[in-house]
């Protein structure tokens, strides 16, 4: 077993945390208060080809693998998490399901353009009344008289760069009131009339990155924007989001990594009853716990990437080690960072540092692109194949 990163991927991780120790970490707690998007370190991101890591470069991609997209996550949100959001829904969420399902049109017309970093791209899976159970969206597409396009009348919550993005995958129901719900994937172009977006939600963490309500009055969608065939989407979905958790299990690995650094640093300084406090058994116990839980998260991440890759050849699916990885890295993030927060004592708790930040950060690790239950379930139910 060989654990060494080729040179590709030392290449990618090393270009992604100059990047994001000198461009975003200077600059995340401004957005951060404001939450405002931060378009320019994004556009810079895409300029560096970090908006398309797996995507082919006739497709305006980098054309790397999925190790090297979870070393990108890693270093990005070591430095900001929001800033890894974003990433995260250009490559994974916008960009899978182009290269698993588009056709050589789709990827040119809308992969190319995002994948490049020329505009952003999202995806809207998430209703109000629906999160885990997708089945029960309400959002429906409607073929037209002359099979030309599809009306779609849909409202989606919690939309990654919705207000920002200039094309989304949306998904709706197009079972025209069957008892089984058939849904079906779509790109649409947020410049077409008929989409609108709503209010944007004030998030705990994560707040530069844009997420909002979006809704579709009457949008005509052409045939051609469908992705795969009709009554494929929820397929769509579901491999979408085994790509999409180990992007998650490398953002939720960064932020840990990020508290568990400032933890050690602050040990080392801080003194206490005449002694530096990292020489305290009970920060010692801390640190170690840390320390192992990072280690194991990298390992599940990286095994979900490998295999990711290996199954690919074969058609297999993921979903296991995805769940594996993504389960494991969210709640470590969670724990990591309250850890950390303890050893910084009040301090921790101040906006004159980042911990605060790495701490509500890390909540939403364990909550979208399937909730810690969610993955507890899913892994369960493929152990012991009853559901």
């Amino acid at each position: 077993m060989d654990f060494k990163l080729t040179d590709e991927q030392e290449m990618i991780r090393d270009a992604a945390r100059e990047f994001a120790q000198n461009e975003i970490a200077p600059i995340a707690a401004a957005f951060d208060a404001s939450g405002e998007f931060p378009a320019d370190t994004i556009r810079k991101a895409g300029e560096l080809g970090f908006m398309g890591i797996e995507v082919p470069e006739e497709y305006g991609g980098a054309a790397l693998d999925t190790i090297g997209y979870a070393l990108l996550m890693e270093e990005i949100s070591a430095a900001d998490a929001a800033h890894g959001t974003i990433v995260s829904v250009n490559n994974s969420l916008f960009g899978t399901p182009f290269l698993e399902f588009g056709n050589q049109w789709q990827k040119e017309t809308f992969l190319t353009p995002v994948a490049s970093g020329q505009v952003n791209g999202a995806y809207a899976l998430t209703e109000s009344h629906s999160g885990s159970d997708a089945a029960a969206m309400r959002s429906r597409a409607q073929l037209s008289s002359d099979s030309s396009h599809y009306v779609i009348n849909a409202k989606k919550a919690w939309i990654t760069s919705g207000s920002v993005a200039r094309y989304i995958v949306i998904f709706a129901r197009t079972d025209n009131g069957q008892e089984k719900p058939a849904i079906s994937a779509f790109v649409i172009d947020t410049q077409v009339p008929g989409f609108h977006t709503g209010k944007a939600e004030p998030k705990l963490g994560i707040r530069a990155s844009a997420t909002c309500e979006i809704e579709l009055v009457d949008y005509k969608c052409p045939v051609e924007n469908r992705l795969g065939d009709e009554g494929q989407g929820f397929r769509i979905a579901m491999t979408v989001l085994d790509t999409g958790r180990i992007g998650i299990a490398a953002q939720a690995l960064g932020i840990a990594r990020a508290a568990y650094e400032a933890a050690i640093e602050y040990s080392r300084e801080r003194k206490a009853f005449g002694s530096a406090i990292g020489s305290f058994q009970a920060i010692q116990g801390k640190i170690a716990d840390m320390k192992m839980r990072i280690e194991a998260s990298r390992l599940l991440i990286m095994q979900a990437a490998w295999s990711k890759m290996e199954y690919k050849k074969t058609g297999a699916k993921n979903t296991l080690n995805g769940s594996l990885a993504k389960l494991f890295a969210s709640e470590t993030a969670m724990f990591v960072t309250h850890q950390a927060l303890q050893i910084h004592g009040g301090m921790g708790y101040s906006k004159e540092l980042p911990l605060e930040r790495y701490f509500r950060d890390a909540k939403i690790t364990e909550i979208y692109e399937g909730t810690s239950e969610i993955q507890r379930m899913v892994i369960g139910r493929l152990e012991t194949g009853l559901r």
